[in-house]
């Protein structure tokens, strides 16, 4: 594998592993969507192939020190990508090189050239994204989990103002092009939520006698709902990521097979080819196993149970599940989504069904997954040795 798969196997296994699960924001899908932005940069602007590499190990590492703390976690994760790469026995100026642009993402730094520019952008470029105010949220509740500040919506739509208008800029050329536009069409989105926000408080100044216990149950409420909202995303994300890596296996295993059956198998017919013939059938092997499992990982498992009025009437159904209510009739399902839409408490139980099996399903997906891969990497290294093999006995 490439130094850049490595990096990428090693960070996602570390945060499995070791990342606390109050990290909404920073975590493997931020890491990820980063280095997908910084390629997209890249793409556009002349940066050399091993700068390219240096900009993308940067970002695999750059929040990794949050394992260990958020504080200084910039140069925490300087010091797990040293020992990574001097596990790689990369040398010492290439480490000091990443190390300067895994400093560069500090909120306060700014960049002194092409690559720290680049850096920068890539990890400010959600602040250009269409689900900003999702990702911003994640944001929010990583805060106020991790006991840095709770804000009010007003107080935090302030703050996002104050950054994205006063605080933060783009530096590349493509970002300036590109993005900019982006984050002013964000930046009109967060002044109609404050304009919002100073019409309600307009309009109730004059209820004073709202209670304290009201106030406190709309915030748990709004922090409950973040939480739902942020957590399914990632589970979706996590989901795509899944599906994205389970086609590429299957794109890169039926072009093996292709080959192999156009170029290689035809010329296995000849006595003095006769030595090609296991390797070959290791190789298709592998590739034909890979493609299955890869299948089986994206293959849709949708479980539908059997269910009665009463148990409808009990609140035992999750209505929110097309697996449940694809067999109801549209009028016994508008009436049991009307009863769910005013019980507060009978909506988060739903939900939290939805969020558990759909757990289960990223569990099963990632461990064929895993088993996918591993079948590949044995069945390529297994080929390769065996053709060697035969060359050299011949």
């Amino acid at each position: 594998m490439s130094i850049l798969d490595k990096a990428k196997n090693y960070v996602e296994i570390l945060f499995k592993d070791k990342l606390s699960s109050v990290y909404f924001y920073h975590n493997f899908i931020h890491t990820a969507y980063t280095v997908n932005k910084a390629e997209e940069i890249m793409k556009n602007t002349p940066v050399s192939e091993e700068d390219q590499e240096k900009v993308l190990v940067a970002l695999w590492f750059h929040d990794t020190g949050y394992i260990e703390c958020a504080m200084n976690h910039e140069e925490r994760g300087v010091e797990i990508m040293k020992n990574f790469l001097h596990q790689e026995n990369y040398p010492e100026n290439y480490i000091a090189e990443v190390e300067k642009l895994i400093l560069a993402t500090k909120i306060t730094y700014v960049p002194q050239n092409l690559l720290e520019k680049i850096v920068k952008d890539a990890d400010f470029s959600h602040f250009a994204g269409h689900d900003y105010s999702d990702i911003s949220d994640a944001l929010r509740k990583e805060w106020e989990l991790t006991n840095v500040k709770c804000f009010s919506n007003e107080e935090w739509n302030a703050g996002n103002l104050d950054m994205l208008k006063n605080k933060h800029t783009f530096y590349t050329d493509y970002a300036k092009e590109n993005w900019e536009p982006l984050k002013k069409k964000n930046i009109k989105k967060i002044e109609k939520k404050l304009e919002k926000e100073d019409d309600k408080k307009g309009s109730t100044d004059n209820k004073d006698n709202k209670s304290d216990s009201k106030k406190d149950k709309e915030k748990s409420d709004r922090s409950v709902d973040t939480l739902f909202r942020v957590t399914l995303n990632n589970h979706t994300r996590l989901s795509d990521i899944a599906d994205s890596k389970a086609n590429i296996l299957l794109s890169v295993n039926a072009i093996i097979i292709s080959v192999c059956l156009s170029v290689l198998v035809p010329k296995l017919d000849a006595p003095k080819n006769s030595h090609l013939i296991l390797p070959s059938f290791i190789l298709l092997l592998s590739s034909v196993l890979t493609i299955i499992f890869a299948i089986l990982s994206t293959k849709p498992n949708v479980t539908k149970t059997t269910f009665t009025s009463q148990d409808i009437a009990n609140r035992k159904v999750n209505l929110l599940f097309f697996g449940n209510f694809q067999q109801m009739l549209f009028d016994d399902y508008h009436n049991a989504m009307r009863d769910l839409i005013k019980d507060r408490d009978y909506i988060y139980d739903s939900m939290v069904k939805d969020l558990y099996y759909l757990g289960k399903v990223l569990d099963r997906k990632y461990k064929l997954l895993s088993i996918t891969y591993k079948i590949f990497m044995a069945g390529i290294i297994i080929s390769v040795l065996s053709f060697g093999f035969a060359f050299l006995s011949l």
